[in-house]
């Protein structure tokens, strides 16, 4: 097995997409986040206010899950096959919010009627909390695992068998980081009433992620089999859930003494390094089968060639960059407070 660095093709590959999935979860969590809240603020401007402050960024951050899906169906098409038909009834509703979600963002502002600007802040809100809360679910269900049989067949059911109880938790707990991520986000680009109204409720969402947060961590130690055995094996990878752990106390410090800016960081780093320990968990596994582990898609056996998976690192480490300037123009570009224009949605 050809390797870069001494690691394996496979493990770059899980590596590479483990990093995309984790950029769209950070810049994307701001956005959903951001949406989630739209009902909450009472006045129309404030609700203009808040889709302009995401409105240059919202687009250009599904780049990653674009990518990020790109990514996954070249590296480990098995995996993207079997997940897809264990997860399709998900999986099309999150395509279907994130339709209704686009279109309402362009269309609200295109007529002045009531009726019709609140049926898109309806829409805008549903979509936002929805697209959050099934991402949750699928992740509860890749630590769960899946009925999956020989040849990588998904054996189990269609309809409601991805709500279970601990996908469920880990539905709400993405939901509320998300909303978090995006109060904060949205106090760095708002001032005055709208301000002051995201500070209480940050305030507010601050403490339903810390206590779903806490529920579902309880949770996962108690009922999910072989949670901890990774790093009984490697103790130095407790320093994972370790600064988990202080990411997630710091974010209300810092709200506390109005640094938002690195408390945006923080909560970013929360999810950073809660990915990374489900990433360190599951590994070499991507899918655990709960009929036989013989059974789980791993990143070996659901590896594309060893010449694709070269071929696209090579790209990899070309395009990294140029993607990294482009966001860093973007945001540079659009950083500060919004200020409506005849241009603004």
């Amino acid at each position: 097995m050809e390797t870069f660095l001494g690691i394996d093709y496979p493990t770059l590959w899980y590596l590479v997409v483990g990093l995309l999935f984790s950029g769209y979860a950070i810049l994307e969590g701001f956005d959903y986040g951001a949406g989630a809240w739209h009902l909450f603020f009472r006045k129309d401007l404030s609700r203009r206010i808040a889709i302009n402050a995401i409105g240059p960024l919202w687009d250009a951050n599904q780049v990653w899950l674009i990518i990020g899906g790109g990514a996954l169906f070249a590296g480990f098409p098995v995996m993207y096959a079997t997940m897809l038909s264990a997860m399709y009834i998900p999986f099309m509703l999150f395509l279907m919010m994130l339709v209704l979600r686009s279109a309402a963002i362009k269309f609200r502002s295109a007529e002045p009627m009531p009726w019709w600007r609140k049926t898109w802040d309806i829409t805008y809100f549903v979509s936002n909390v929805a697209i959050s809360f099934l991402l949750g679910v699928v992740l509860g269900n890749i630590l769960l695992g899946f009925e999956i049989g020989p040849n990588f067949e998904y054996t189990g059911g269609i309809f409601f068998s991805f709500l279970s109880p601990y996908a469920l938790m880990v539905g709400f707990t993405t939901l509320f980081i998300f909303m978090t991520q995006g109060a904060i986000f949205l106090l760095l680009k708002t001032e005055g009433r709208l301000h002051t109204r995201l500070t209480f409720l940050l305030k507010k969402g601050m403490i339903f992620f810390i206590i779903s947060f806490a529920i579902t961590s309880l949770y996962t130690l108690i009922f999910i089999p072989g949670v901890t055995d990774k790093f009984k094996e490697n103790p130095i990878f407790f320093i994972l859930p370790l600064l988990a752990f202080l990411a997630v106390a710091n974010v209300p410090r810092l709200v506390s003494k109005r640094n938002y800016a690195q408390a945006l960081i923080f909560s970013s780093l929360t999810m950073s390094f809660l990915l990374m320990l489900v990433a360190f968990q599951l590994y070499p596994v991507l899918l655990p089968s709960t009929l036989d582990p013989n059974y789980s898609v791993t990143i070996y056996n659901a590896a594309s060639s060893q010449k694709s998976l070269g071929i696209m690192l090579t790209i990899v480490v070309i395009g990294a960059p140029l993607l990294a300037l482009y966001f860093l123009f973007l945001y540079k570009t659009f950083y500060g407070k919004v200020k409506l224009d005849d241009t603004s949605y």
